[in-house]
């Protein structure tokens, strides 16, 4: 995924933006990590359990739903 390029996580219910928490970036809900990180991680290879190991408090089942949201917004190749 193009990092370079925003994600729009306005439709996603796993995540929020919150003005003072984590200046305002989004973020998944009730935590304080960052969801284009989760998104990064995955573009860099690494595995659902790679993601979840460094996101002990993030169960695996929304790991993937965030995941999956992401690909499908991913600008498709022309």
């Amino acid at each position: 995924m193009d990092m370079e390029a925003e994600m729009d996580w306005s439709s996603c219910d796993l995540v929020e933006r919150v003005p003072g928490k984590v200046s305002g970036q989004p973020v998944v809900k009730d935590t304080r990590i960052l969801a284009d990180q989760i998104v990064e991680e995955d573009a860099l290879g690494s595995s659902l359990e790679e993601i979840a190991e460094n996101y002990p408090s993030l169960p695996i089942e929304k790991i993937r739903k965030l995941l999956a949201f992401a690909h499908q917004r991913q600008p498709q190749p022309q």
